[in-house]
Protein backbone atom coordinates (compact mmCIF):
# COMPACT_ATOMS: atom_id res chain seq x y z
CA UNK A 1 0.00 0.00 0.00
CA UNK A 2 1.79 3.19 -0.88
CA UNK A 3 1.34 6.42 1.10
CA UNK A 4 3.44 8.98 -1.71
CA UNK A 5 0.37 10.97 -2.96
CA UNK A 6 1.45 14.02 -4.68
CA UNK A 7 -0.68 17.33 -4.54
CA UNK A 8 -1.52 20.01 -7.52
CA UNK A 9 -1.29 22.91 -5.24
CA UNK A 10 -2.29 25.20 -8.14
CA UNK A 11 -5.52 24.17 -9.22
CA UNK A 12 -8.87 24.73 -8.85
CA UNK A 13 -10.58 22.18 -6.91
CA UNK A 14 -13.75 22.13 -4.42
CA UNK A 15 -11.30 20.76 -1.79
CA UNK A 16 -8.45 22.30 0.04
CA UNK A 17 -4.80 20.56 0.58
CA UNK A 18 -5.64 20.11 3.92
CA UNK A 19 -9.15 18.42 3.23
CA UNK A 20 -7.48 16.15 0.99
CA UNK A 21 -4.38 15.17 2.73
CA UNK A 22 -7.13 14.23 5.81
CA UNK A 23 -9.33 12.27 3.74
CA UNK A 24 -6.55 10.34 1.80
CA UNK A 25 -4.92 9.54 5.33
CA UNK A 26 -8.96 8.59 6.61
CA UNK A 27 -9.36 6.09 3.21
CA UNK A 28 -5.64 4.40 3.25
CA UNK A 29 -6.68 3.85 7.00
CA UNK A 30 -9.85 2.22 6.01
CA UNK A 31 -8.10 0.23 3.58
CA UNK A 32 -5.52 -1.51 6.12
CA UNK A 33 -8.19 -1.80 8.68
CA UNK A 34 -10.08 -4.03 6.12
CA UNK A 35 -12.53 -1.39 5.59
CA UNK A 36 -12.63 -1.96 2.00
CA UNK A 37 -15.93 -0.05 0.36
CA UNK A 38 -14.66 3.06 3.13
CA UNK A 39 -12.01 3.30 1.44
CA UNK A 40 -13.67 3.34 -2.07
CA UNK A 41 -15.88 5.92 -0.73
CA UNK A 42 -13.18 8.62 0.58
CA UNK A 43 -10.50 7.84 -2.76
CA UNK A 44 -13.84 8.46 -4.92
CA UNK A 45 -14.43 11.98 -3.15
CA UNK A 46 -11.02 12.73 -3.49
CA UNK A 47 -11.52 12.22 -7.02
CA UNK A 48 -14.67 14.05 -7.72
CA UNK A 49 -13.38 17.11 -5.46
CA UNK A 50 -11.09 17.45 -8.66
CA UNK A 51 -7.59 15.33 -7.94
CA UNK A 52 -6.39 12.82 -9.92
CA UNK A 53 -3.27 10.93 -9.39
CA UNK A 54 -1.75 7.48 -9.79
CA UNK A 55 -1.47 6.72 -5.68
CA UNK A 56 -5.83 7.50 -6.12
CA UNK A 57 -6.19 4.90 -8.79
CA UNK A 58 -3.74 1.92 -7.60
CA UNK A 59 -5.46 2.69 -4.36
CA UNK A 60 -8.91 2.56 -5.70
CA UNK A 61 -7.67 -0.66 -7.79
CA UNK A 62 -6.31 -2.56 -4.67
CA UNK A 63 -9.48 -1.69 -2.73
CA UNK A 64 -11.48 -3.33 -5.67
CA UNK A 65 -9.19 -6.16 -5.68
CA UNK A 66 -9.58 -7.03 -2.42
CA UNK A 67 -13.56 -6.98 -3.04
CA UNK A 68 -13.14 -9.23 -6.09
CA UNK A 69 -14.54 -6.57 -8.06
CA UNK A 70 -12.84 -7.65 -11.42
CA UNK A 71 -13.52 -5.32 -13.80
CA UNK A 72 -13.13 -2.18 -11.46
CA UNK A 73 -9.79 -3.20 -10.18
CA UNK A 74 -8.57 -3.55 -13.25
CA UNK A 75 -10.09 -0.28 -14.64
CA UNK A 76 -8.56 1.46 -11.89
CA UNK A 77 -5.13 -0.33 -12.17
CA UNK A 78 -5.60 0.93 -15.57
CA UNK A 79 -6.10 4.34 -14.96
CA UNK A 80 -3.06 4.70 -12.37
CA UNK A 81 -0.70 3.38 -14.92
CA UNK A 82 -1.98 6.14 -17.90
CA UNK A 83 -0.45 8.33 -14.95
CA UNK A 84 2.46 6.52 -13.82
CA UNK A 85 4.13 4.77 -16.69
CA UNK A 86 7.09 2.77 -15.10
CA UNK A 87 5.82 1.98 -12.16
CA UNK A 88 6.38 -2.06 -11.02
CA UNK A 89 3.81 -2.08 -8.76
CA UNK A 90 0.99 -0.76 -10.64
CA UNK A 91 2.21 -3.31 -13.31
CA UNK A 92 2.24 -6.40 -11.27
CA UNK A 93 -0.86 -5.64 -9.68
CA UNK A 94 -2.87 -5.48 -12.75
CA UNK A 95 -1.23 -8.54 -14.09
CA UNK A 96 -2.78 -10.19 -10.80
CA UNK A 97 -6.07 -8.07 -11.21
CA UNK A 98 -5.93 -9.46 -14.92
CA UNK A 99 -5.54 -13.26 -13.83
CA UNK A 100 -9.30 -12.80 -12.54
CA UNK A 101 -10.83 -12.45 -15.65
CA UNK A 102 -12.63 -15.10 -17.78
CA UNK A 103 -11.63 -14.34 -21.19
CA UNK A 104 -8.18 -15.43 -22.26
CA UNK A 105 -7.13 -13.70 -24.96
CA UNK A 106 -3.52 -13.71 -27.02
CA UNK A 107 -2.08 -10.45 -28.31
CA UNK A 108 -1.29 -9.76 -31.70
CA UNK A 109 2.70 -10.34 -32.70
CA UNK A 110 4.06 -6.35 -32.67
CA UNK A 111 6.24 -5.46 -35.63
CA UNK A 112 10.04 -3.96 -34.51
CA UNK A 113 7.91 -0.10 -35.80
CA UNK A 114 4.93 -0.24 -33.19
CA UNK A 115 7.60 -1.79 -30.10
CA UNK A 116 9.78 1.52 -31.00
CA UNK A 117 7.09 3.71 -31.09
CA UNK A 118 5.55 1.79 -27.96
CA UNK A 119 8.80 2.39 -26.27
CA UNK A 120 9.35 6.38 -27.38
CA UNK A 121 5.79 6.98 -25.89
CA UNK A 122 6.15 5.15 -22.77
CA UNK A 123 9.42 6.81 -22.19
CA UNK A 124 7.53 9.91 -20.49
CA UNK A 125 3.44 11.05 -20.37
CA UNK A 126 2.28 13.97 -22.00
CA UNK A 127 2.89 16.30 -19.09
CA UNK A 128 6.35 15.29 -19.01
CA UNK A 129 6.96 14.98 -22.36
CA UNK A 130 5.47 18.99 -22.04
CA UNK A 131 7.66 19.89 -19.61
CA UNK A 132 10.58 18.79 -21.52
CA UNK A 133 9.37 20.67 -24.44
CA UNK A 134 9.57 24.12 -22.23
CA UNK A 135 13.02 22.99 -20.82
CA UNK A 136 14.95 22.49 -24.34
CA UNK A 137 12.85 25.84 -25.12
CA UNK A 138 14.37 27.95 -22.52
CA UNK A 139 17.65 25.85 -23.43
CA UNK A 140 17.49 26.98 -26.94
CA UNK A 141 16.75 30.35 -26.45
CA UNK A 142 19.89 30.53 -23.68
CA UNK A 143 22.26 28.74 -25.57
CA UNK A 144 21.46 30.94 -28.48
CA UNK A 145 22.47 33.85 -26.48
CA UNK A 146 25.25 33.02 -25.41
CA UNK A 147 26.10 32.54 -29.14
CA UNK A 148 24.94 36.01 -30.09
CA UNK A 149 26.94 37.79 -27.44
CA UNK A 150 30.08 35.59 -26.99
CA UNK A 151 32.81 37.09 -28.57
CA UNK A 152 35.47 34.64 -28.57
CA UNK A 153 35.28 31.94 -31.07
CA UNK A 154 35.61 28.75 -29.45
CA UNK A 155 33.01 29.49 -27.36
CA UNK A 156 30.41 31.13 -29.76
CA UNK A 157 31.08 27.57 -31.84
CA UNK A 158 30.45 25.54 -28.70
CA UNK A 159 27.21 27.60 -27.47
CA UNK A 160 26.26 26.76 -31.45
CA UNK A 161 26.72 22.92 -31.03
CA UNK A 162 24.45 23.43 -27.95
CA UNK A 163 21.89 25.39 -29.84
CA UNK A 164 21.45 23.04 -32.52
CA UNK A 165 21.32 19.73 -30.24
CA UNK A 166 18.72 22.00 -28.39
CA UNK A 167 16.61 22.69 -31.61
CA UNK A 168 16.91 18.73 -32.36
CA UNK A 169 15.84 17.60 -28.84
CA UNK A 170 13.13 20.39 -28.66
CA UNK A 171 11.58 19.27 -31.82
CA UNK A 172 12.37 15.63 -31.17
CA UNK A 173 10.51 16.08 -28.57
CA UNK A 174 7.60 18.12 -29.83
CA UNK A 175 7.16 15.27 -32.65
CA UNK A 176 6.56 12.50 -30.04
CA UNK A 177 4.23 14.31 -27.80
CA UNK A 178 1.91 15.52 -30.35
CA UNK A 179 1.76 12.11 -32.32
CA UNK A 180 1.43 10.42 -28.48
CA UNK A 181 -1.54 13.03 -28.32
CA UNK A 182 -2.87 12.30 -31.53
CA UNK A 183 -3.13 8.75 -31.29
CA UNK A 184 -4.18 8.29 -28.13
CA UNK A 185 -7.32 10.61 -28.86
CA UNK A 186 -7.73 8.14 -32.01
CA UNK A 187 -7.01 5.00 -30.19
CA UNK A 188 -10.22 4.94 -27.53
CA UNK A 189 -9.77 1.40 -25.07
CA UNK A 190 -12.41 0.76 -22.19
CA UNK A 191 -13.05 -2.19 -19.67
CA UNK A 192 -16.07 -3.87 -20.10
CA UNK A 193 -18.33 -4.19 -16.99
CA UNK A 194 -20.82 -6.23 -18.04
CA UNK A 195 -20.88 -9.92 -16.59
CA UNK A 196 -20.80 -11.24 -20.33
CA UNK A 197 -21.75 -9.86 -23.62
CA UNK A 198 -22.09 -10.79 -27.26
CA UNK A 199 -20.25 -9.80 -30.13
CA UNK A 200 -21.71 -9.94 -34.02
CA UNK A 201 -20.51 -9.25 -37.03
CA UNK A 202 -23.35 -6.58 -37.80
CA UNK A 203 -24.89 -4.01 -35.90
CA UNK A 204 -27.85 -6.46 -35.97
CA UNK A 205 -29.00 -9.48 -33.98
CA UNK A 206 -29.65 -11.31 -37.36
CA UNK A 207 -26.06 -11.68 -38.34
CA UNK A 208 -23.37 -14.22 -36.86
CA UNK A 209 -22.63 -14.40 -33.34
CA UNK A 210 -18.56 -13.88 -33.35
CA UNK A 211 -17.85 -14.77 -29.88
CA UNK A 212 -18.66 -13.74 -26.02
CA UNK A 213 -16.80 -11.20 -23.88
CA UNK A 214 -16.74 -11.29 -19.98
CA UNK A 215 -16.12 -8.18 -17.35
CA UNK A 216 -13.06 -6.95 -16.53
CA UNK A 217 -11.75 -7.29 -20.78
CA UNK A 218 -9.94 -4.47 -21.93
CA UNK A 219 -11.25 -3.23 -25.41
CA UNK A 220 -10.31 -0.60 -28.09
CA UNK A 221 -13.60 1.04 -29.22
CA UNK A 222 -14.09 1.57 -32.88
CA UNK A 223 -17.08 2.73 -33.82
CA UNK A 224 -20.11 3.28 -32.75
CA UNK A 225 -24.06 3.20 -34.26
CA UNK A 226 -27.16 4.10 -31.92
CA UNK A 227 -27.16 2.10 -29.26
CA UNK A 228 -24.40 -0.56 -30.61
CA UNK A 229 -20.68 -0.45 -29.84
CA UNK A 230 -18.24 -1.90 -32.43
CA UNK A 231 -14.85 -3.53 -30.31
CA UNK A 232 -11.68 -5.24 -31.04
CA UNK A 233 -9.59 -7.19 -28.87
CA UNK A 234 -6.38 -7.96 -28.22
CA UNK A 235 -5.89 -10.24 -30.75
CA UNK A 236 -7.46 -8.34 -33.49
CA UNK A 237 -10.63 -9.66 -33.60
CA UNK A 238 -13.61 -6.97 -34.29
CA UNK A 239 -17.27 -7.37 -33.77
CA UNK A 240 -20.62 -5.51 -32.73
CA UNK A 241 -21.96 -5.50 -29.42
CA UNK A 242 -25.14 -3.53 -27.59
CA UNK A 243 -26.48 -2.20 -24.54
CA UNK A 244 -22.64 -2.70 -22.55
CA UNK A 245 -20.72 -1.24 -20.05
CA UNK A 246 -17.58 -0.24 -21.03
CA UNK A 247 -16.10 2.57 -19.09
CA UNK A 248 -13.37 4.38 -21.40
CA UNK A 249 -9.75 4.71 -20.17
CA UNK A 250 -9.38 7.76 -22.17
Amino acid sequence: MRYIFILLIYCSSTLSSQDINRIFQQANDAYNNGSYEEAITLYNKIILGGQHDSSIYFNLGNSHYKLNNVAESIYYFEKAKAFNLKDEDIEINLAFANNMTIDSIDPLPKSDLLKFREFLFGLFSLNQYGFIIILFSWLTAIFFGLYLFNSKPSNKRLYFSFTILSILFLISSFSISSLKSSIEKEEIFGIIFDRKIEVWTEPNFRSENLFSLHEGTKVQLMDSLQEWKKIKIANGAEGWTKEVIIKNLN
